[in-house]
């Protein structure tokens, strides 16, 4: 139940895929233990670098813009899967890479989108409402180089997309039913 909640009350539809590459290094070197002197240089590393997200937050915010930009193009009104993986995919890299750059708030974000996601019936016109916002939520906390998890305006933040999701499956009350129904075998 508390997964469920996770996805504005509603059962995913889709699952966000992680696929495991064949780890050849590994194949090469071994198995074993990394020493914790090596273990605490890569921590310390890690939290000290100086590496700008801008460049590849950019990659990822202008690809899930392509995908919403496909999502409002009549051509693909029929290939709602397809078009919901391209927001999915580049939400996910969003999420993943946020925290390792110092910005948890990008991927409490992303996270949030990538609910919605998984669980929206289809790519219609208030779906990429609500997408669109999260890209451009995303987008000025990169520009604006908002680090950390935001304070209260980031609460704020991730309160207004939250509230969006929830309304839109408020607004919906049918596809809701007949999601419930699916899920429960009275279909």
């Amino acid at each position: 139940m508390a997964d469920e909640s996770k996805h504005y009350n509603q059962s995913p539809r889709r699952k966000a895929e992680f696929i495991r590459p064949k780890n050849t290094l590994k194949a090469k070197v071994g198995s074993g233990g990394i020493g914790d002197e090596i273990l605490e240089k890569a921590q310390a590393l890690l939290e000290n670098h100086s590496v700008d997200f801008l460049p590849l937050a950019e990659i990822y915010l202008n690809t899930l813009m392509k995908g919403i930009e496909k999502a409002q193009d009549p051509q693909w009104e029929d290939q709602d899967e397809y078009v919901i993986s391209l927001m999915l995919y580049p939400t996910m890299q969003l999420k993943a890479n946020g925290g390792m750059f110092h910005y948890p708030l990008i991927t409490q974000i992303a996270d949030k989108l990538i609910q919605f996601l998984e669980v929206i019936e289809k790519a219609d016109l208030d779906a990429i409402e609500i997408v669109l916002a999260f890209h451009t939520t995303m987008r000025a906390i990169i520009l604006g180089k908002i680090t950390g998890d935001g304070g209260s305006h980031g609460k704020e933040l991730i309160a207004a997309l939250d509230e969006a999701c929830t309304r839109y499956f408020d607004r919906f009350p049918k596809v809701r039913s007949k999601l419930d129904d699916y899920t429960s075998g009275r279909f």
